[in-house]
């Protein structure tokens, strides 16, 4: 049991918070935070507390440490680095990859019938689980005769263990239809720790396709790479938003010097950038653009050192056991009342409002001055369930809650949250109240249907996924189909009717 320590200070009033914070950027790459005092702070308080560091100098001498500062760097990292993720996310590269990509590379290689994919960046392990899921079904009985090698790499060892371990909670499964689930996991029994609402266990025959390593990206950025093995497939999405513009185009770079000459590179939908052009060609695909090796410029080998040497780490614990978080009780929420649809419609949330209704408000100046503390709330309350900590993540919408309970987005998270902890009354209440405050939320739609798949109630999930699809779809050509939807996860509005539209075709099938 750990003793109660002392009160640390605030990092950033500290006058070393400034050096601390300027070597973290320089170490790490991770320019996100350079305008992100807030979020960082609250990391480094965490940091402090767990080291015993009494303020920014003495955890700068922590990190300096011959014996025991690699250790630390690799425990804030994984703290500063944002472990969201969860399976097939993007619809739309996943469509481009089943239906395109990957078919073209294994024509391509039937006659080595090897296949080599990299997933850079991988936090947790659901992106390159979800390209072992894929590559399997797409393979069928021929896989055994195949060379199948998906390499994982983070610079999150914390992530990498719980990536090894391939259990996973209702969080980072959230956008996955019911018979899927049982399809690709098992059920696991409610355990002791984290694990109290239960959680669900990847399928042996997945995780064999899959190894992780621990990596950092920026040495592709280095001068002098060493030669390394080229890849048919390279994922890395979401990653480079940490690094700024001249280090993103210099690990982009190195990227494609690992692609074979006919290989794809996929990035997250706001990572492309003209300055690709130089080096790699943009293939547009319905939904996403992807690049591959430009023709002309032979792919050139650099390092396969990526595998950090430092000392294995045990995995920081996630504390916060979201069955310690009090359950939802509802309270707070507005009445549905008749008067506040449109005629003739059903419960919240079965009628779709007006394209125009979902398009972003013009504000008056001066409109809106409480929503930077709001979106402060919420960057909070995502990075605390994105890390798996359910329970802080849960009090901390209710204190957020209590400050603005008619905040949509807030109660948004409130029905995402209580479903991860396994409340689906409480989940489908705050969903609805969701669509109450805000009729034109989209992903509330989306997770309402999804949520009444679970419950089996078909016509109600119908209407909501229908819901989500003509609101997504008005959203496409309103603002364009590549338009991240709010809440969304980054999700694309175009992603979002191919998911919706997928979710509602497989709920026909399964009324037949």
């Amino acid at each position: 049991m750990r003793r109660p320590g002392p009160s640390y200070p605030d990092p950033g009033a500290d006058p070393a918070y400034a050096t601390l914070k300027a070597r973290i950027i320089a170490r790490t790459g991770h320019h996100y935070y350079a305008d992100k005092d807030d979020l960082l702070i609250e990391r480094l308080r965490r940091r402090f507390r767990d080291a015993a560091a009494a303020d920014c100098a003495a955890y700068a001498a922590l990190l300096s440490d011959g014996t025991l500062g690699e250790a630390e760097w690799a425990r804030l990292e994984a703290e500063i680095t944002v472990g969201e993720t969860f399976f097939f996310r993007y619809a739309e590269q996943f469509q481009a990859l089943r239906e395109r990509i990957l078919p073209a590379l294994i024509a391509a290689r039937a006659s080595e019938r090897t296949l080599r994919i990299w997933s850079a960046g991988c936090s947790t392990g659901a992106e390159p689980y979800s390209l072992a899921i894929l590559v399997r079904e797409l393979l069928g009985e021929a896989l055994p005769d195949w060379r199948v090698s998906i390499l994982g790499t983070d610079i999150s060892a914390a992530a990498l263990a719980t990536a090894r371990a391939a259990e996973y909670g209702r969080w980072a499964l959230r956008t996955m239809p019911p018979e899927e689930r049982l399809r690709y996991f098992t059920r696991l029994p409610p355990a002791p720790g984290i694990r109290r609402e239960g959680g669900y266990a990847l399928r042996p025959e997945f995780r064999g396709l899959v190894r992780f390593e621990r990596g950092n990206l920026l040495t592709l950025a280095e001068p002098m790479a060493r030669e390394g093995d080229l890849f048919d497939l390279i994922l890395c999405r979401n990653v480079l938003i940490y690094f700024d513009a001249r280090t993103v185009a210099a690990v982009v770079r190195g990227l494609g010097r690992r692609l074979r000459p006919d290989g794809w590179l996929l990035l997250g939908h706001a990572e492309p950038s003209p300055a690709f052009a130089g080096f790699l060609d943009a293939v547009s695909l319905p939904g996403t653009v992807v690049y591959r090796p430009r023709p002309e410029t032979p792919a050139l080998l650099v390092p396969a050192g990526l595998v950090l040497p430092v000392p294995p780490l045990a995995p920081r614990g996630l504390g916060g056991d979201p069955a310690d978080a009090a359950a939802p009780d509802g309270a707070g929420f507005l009445p549905l009342a008749a008067d506040a649809r449109a005629p003739g419609a059903g419960p919240a949330g079965d009628a779709a409002p007006r394209a125009e209704a979902i398009l972003p408000p013009v504000l008056p100046a001066g409109a809106g001055d409480g929503a930077p503390i709001v979106a402060s709330d919420r960057d909070r309350i995502r990075a605390l369930a994105d890390a798996g900590d359910t329970g802080a993540a849960w009090r901390a919408l209710r204190v957020a809650l209590d400050g603005d309970p008619t905040d949509p987005a807030l109660r948004f998270y409130e029905g995402l949250l209580a479903r991860a902890l396994g409340r689906d009354a409480e989940a489908e209440r705050a969903l609805r109240a969701t669509l109450y405050l805000d009729r034109g939320f989209v992903m509330a739609h989306y997770h309402l249907g999804l949520l009444l798949i679970a419950l089996d109630r078909r016509d109600e999930a119908a209407r909501a996924l229908d819901n989500a699809i003509a609101l997504s779809q008005a959203v496409c050509e309103a603002l364009g189909p590549d338009t991240a939807l709010p809440e969304g996860d980054g999700a694309s509005a175009a992603e979002i009717a191919a998911g919706a539209s997928a979710a509602r075709a497989a709920l026909d099938r399964r009324s037949l």
